[in-house]
């Protein structure tokens, strides 16, 4: 065992670092639950140093040895800005100020994907499809503030979470009505990502686009706003919009599936899929998912869950402090010591 690959020594602290919130918890030892604060809001504090020093305040027990944060953001080199928001990871900094012997950061989906290999039944809320193979690959989908893709992939007896950004593949339209309101969303340089429509902001540009197809003013500009409207059914532009995120969602993670061969499940996090899961469940999500001929037949084997625990990135977090030999997170150049 070489010192990139050693254990972690505990207590460890749990973060998971956001734009809006870091949320953190901290694991005593390989066999306790962690334990967990209430979510920080990243605006209250200038750095993540001070969330955590304020976090760790409210429970004078609380003396973590180490610690792995999820981050959302590229992990490169010894300053990691974050993507929505003002503060820049610096671990060796945070080794001095915090009393830390070892630091390990991740991106935030993969904490998303390792999460998936620990969940239990509980936390999962099924979308079709049939039982999930144990060992096979996963994939997980996370609209959200943006929208996050990766998979989890078996080999060797570990987890190996694969990060990428499947959430900036291209999204097209497959119908006339479809082609009508696409016409109406802003491209980027050219292209539609499906990053500009599935996820919060996205939610709204497709229902600006959709108003617009249908030569009407867009009354809403919250995605929590168009979603509550769509489900209720009291704006017939937002059912619309809805009905259509959950179309072209439907599609992407089949996608995803297929590039992963996800037998082992394809798991919606973030959080939209929670609060829209009944537009999900409409059947047609499943059926776009499925709709992929000619291997229609292999789609509708795989299972789709929504998940819906409110820590998921810190859960997998958690399993890999537990017992980091059971996952091939990569080391090098993310894990920094005293």
């Amino acid at each position: 065992m070489t010192a990139s690959d050693a254990p972690l020594p505990f207590p460890v602290l749990l973060g998971d670092i956001g734009g809006t919130n870091a949320r953190f918890s901290v694991l005593e030892d390989p066999d306790s639950a962690a334990q967990a604060f209430p979510n920080a809001r990243t605006a209250d504090f200038a750095t993540i140093d001070d969330a955590i020093g304020a976090t760790l305040r409210t429970s004078p027990k609380a003396r973590p040895r180490s610690a792995v944060l999820a981050v959302a953001g590229p992990v490169n080199g010894d300053a990691i800005p974050l993507t929505n928001c003002p503060w820049v990871v610096r671990p060796r900094q945070m080794l001095d100020v915090l009393g830390l012997d070892d630091i390990v950061i991740v991106n935030d989906f993969e904490a998303q994907a390792l999460a998936v290999s620990a969940l239990g039944p509980e936390h999962l809320v099924a979308i079709g499809g049939g039982r999930p193979e144990a060992e096979s690959s996963r994939v997980v989908l996370g609209p959200g503030t943006g929208l996050g893709v990766a998979g989890l992939v078996r080999a060797r007896g570990i987890w190996v979470p694969v990060p990428g950004e499947g959430g900036h593949v291209d999204l097209g339209p497959r119908s006339t009505r479809e082609a009508e309101i696409f016409a109406h969303v802003e491209t980027i340089e050219g292209r539609i990502s499906a990053e500009q429509i599935l996820c919060g902001s996205g939610l709204v540009n497709l229902y600006r686009a959709t108003a617009a197809a249908s030569g009407l003013a867009s009354r809403f500009n919250d995605p929590a706003e168009v979603s509550a409207a769509g489900l209720t059914g009291e704006d017939a532009i937002a059912a619309e919009t809805l009905a259509l995120f959950a179309v072209l969602l439907g599609r992407l993670a089949g996608d995803m599936a297929l590039v992963f061969m996800g037998r082992g499940g394809v798991f919606l996090t973030g959080g939209i899929p929670q609060k829209i899961l009944p537009a999900l469940q409409t059947g047609a999500f499943r059926a776009a998912f499925d709709d992929k001929a000619p291997h229609g037949a292999l789609m509708r084997t795989m299972p789709v869950y929504a998940v819906t625990h409110p820590l998921a990135a810190l859960v997998g977090l958690a399993a890999f402090a537990r017992q980091p030999s059971g996952y091939a997170v990569r080391m090098q150049g993310r894990r920094w010591r005293k």
